[in-house]
């Protein structure tokens, strides 16, 4: 490799898929596997009845900011930890990494406080009704005071991830998730705890994933090295690690406000509607993290070739991302479509509930086809430099577009506008997406 790092050989030198590949799927199966911890909980809560799966509906979008500050953080670190590995600066790599760990902890833990003064009000805002609400606090005064575990290893498996341990940041992550899985029945139905024992399993699971990261952190595993004496309240630090990390957030945060919007637009028609729209949310969630997971590491790639003008292998990845993500969305769109009344049934057995969240689906996942589409244009336009249309593309799915329209929709159409929102919005995000991608080729960009 010509003593290069790994990592500058995957972006400069390594085949075009090797590299996608590479960088892609740890981002990948990181954000995946972070929303399938809620929908696991979804999944056992759905026995309990329509009021309990309305709760997890309505927490769900508080877990993803918490998410959101790990990902802030730990995206905006990696980022600059790959360049200072690159250029062998070890020492500032472990300053920065050390600085990182501990600024997500101290600003997690006071965002948490803050969200737990206030989650009564904040979980009535999120479309809470008042048979929802004791659940929904119930299971969010447990998960979110442990959400700071989240925190913490959202942003290691990020860290390592920049030193190229993804293998370990899998294993920790998937292990934490089947531990999930095992401990949900046990706790809900087992141990009779109902909504309050499906917080305490993913409580006791970010546990096990956060010992698998502090035995890296004191094995003394891999290249960085952590430590409180080594933190450093640098601007130069921050400012790297915000100015990558701030767009992260604000795509979680916008996610989350939707989710909240979805939740209170269908709150006047009562909890099945609240639950169904839940469950929609999240089989949704799922698929488009997927696609958001793997286009993050396509954005180092991109906007190194950009810069290096190695326009060919740019051109190279834009086509196979494009195409990978297409298939992938067209796929599951089909799957969807196709089971979207056994999908559904999954997350409760209310017949009112499974009609209304099998024909919201399908409408959801119809308009999905488009979605890899729109993300590989926004990560584009983001990673070579072009912030104002990458930071249009990126929030107008579910910002731009989709505010407006759940205050318009749902009075105009009454339900059957709350389940066209997400649907219409994403139908304008693609004709505009179409716009600049024309635009692009047009004025040969990056030729």
């Amino acid at each position: 490799m010509n003593n290069k790092s790994t990592h500058i050989y995957l972006l400069e030198e390594a085949s075009v898929t090797s590299a996608l590949l590479k960088l892609g799927i740890p981002t990948m199966i990181g954000m995946l596997i972070s929303a399938l911890y809620n929908v696991i909980d979804a999944y056992f809560v759905g026995g309990l009845g329509i009021s309990p799966m309305g709760a997890v509906s309505v927490v769900f979008p508080i877990v993803q900011i918490i998410i959101g500050l790990g990902m802030m953080f730990g995206a905006g670190a990696s980022s600059y930890i790959s360049r200072l590995l690159g250029k062998g600066d070890i020492e500032q790599a472990n300053i920065t990494a050390s600085t990182t760990l501990f600024s997500s902890i101290l600003v997690g833990g006071i965002i948490i406080t803050g969200i737990l003064i206030f989650i009564e009000p904040l979980l009535t805002a999120l479309g809470a009704t008042e048979t929802i609400l004791p659940y929904a606090k119930t299971y969010a005064l447990i998960y979110i005071t442990g959400s700071i575990i989240n925190v913490f290893t959202v942003t290691m498996n990020n860290l390592l991830t920049a030193q190229g341990a993804t293998k370990y940041t899998m294993f920790a992550m998937l292990t934490g998730s089947i531990a999930n899985v095992i401990l949900d029945p046990i706790m809900i139905y087992g141990l009779d705890l109902g909504i309050k024992g499906a917080a305490i399993a993913t409580v006791i699971s970010l546990c096990i994933n956060m010992g698998f990261y502090i035995w890296y952190i004191l094995s003394g595993k891999g290249i960085l090295k952590f430590s409180l004496k080594k933190v450093r309240f640098y601007k130069t630090i921050y400012r790297e690690i915000l100015k990558i990390g701030i767009p992260v957030l604000l795509f979680q945060l916008l996610a989350s406000a939707a989710m909240g919007a979805i939740n209170t637009s269908a709150k006047p028609y009562g909890d099945y509607a609240v639950a169904a729209m839940g469950a929609v949310t999240r089989i949704m969630t799922v698929v488009t993290y997927v696609v958001f997971g793997f286009l993050k590491g396509f954005q180092p790639f991109a906007g190194y070739n950009y810069g290096a003008k190695n326009f060919d292998r740019l051109k190279k990845s834009i086509k196979l991302c494009f195409v990978w993500s297409t298939i992938f969305c067209v796929v599951s769109a089909i799957i969807l479509i196709l089971f979207s009344k056994p999908i559904v049934s999954l997350f409760g057995t209310d017949t009112q509930m499974i009609e209304l969240a099998g024909k919201a689906l399908k409408l959801n996942a119809l308009l999905f086809i488009t979605f890899g589409f729109q993300m590989v244009y926004a990560s584009l336009y983001l990673a070579i430099g072009k912030s104002l249309v990458g930071s249009t593309l990126s929030l107008s799915r579910q910002g731009i577009f989709f505010f407006p329209l759940v205050l318009i929709l749902p009075r105009l159409f009454g339900l059957t506008g709350v389940i066209c929102i997400q649907p219409l919005a994403d139908t304008l995000t693609t004709i505009i997406t179409i716009i600049f991608a024309v635009k692009l080729k047009f004025r040969k960009d990056y030729l």
